[in-house]
């Protein structure tokens, strides 16, 4: 598998964002959904990287950053029928590489607090986050679990 920066312009990439949305939503109550739409993810802030198995995009995980040290793990999914062969794990692991090299001594998100979201749960954790308060602009959430990890 490889990792590149997105590219807007492949329909592949752009349909993987639209389900990634349309599933965050549909899996999460109302008003509780963080998940950006194509705008959002096109922000001078946040670098979307795509992960390849050959020529099969597998996977999406982008990067915010809120300040000089603090940066947001944003938009991870994997392409359903790619799921358990390492590409979440994979792209996680490159967007704490990235953060790292860009200076930044922590990195944070938020996640469903839902059954289904217990892979994603996991997943964090075994690359060492911790549960933390809401941080940036968000604010406690019942429907919302928020980690952190330092750098």
């Amino acid at each position: 598998m490889h990792i590149i920066e997105a590219d807007f312009s492949d329909r592949r990439v752009t349909d993987l964002l639209r389900i990634h949305l349309t599933t965050a939503r549909a899996a999460t109550a109302p008003g509780s959904a963080h998940a950006l739409d194509l705008s959002g993810l096109k922000a001078p802030d946040i670098t979307l990287w795509t992960i390849w198995d050959g020529d099969t995009l597998a996977g999406v995980g982008a990067l915010k950053r809120l300040s000089a040290d603090h940066g947001e793990v944003k938009s991870m999914h994997t392409a359903e029928s790619l799921r358990g062969r390492g590409a979440g794990r994979a792209m996680l692991a490159h967007i704490i590489a990235v953060a790292r090299d860009a200076g930044m001594s922590r990195l944070s998100l938020e996640t469903g607090a839902w059954d289904s979201f217990r892979p994603a749960h996991a997943l964090y954790r075994s690359h060492g986050f911790v549960n933390c308060p809401a941080f940036g602009d968000y604010v406690p959430d019942s429907n919302s679990l928020f980690f952190t990890l330092s750098l």
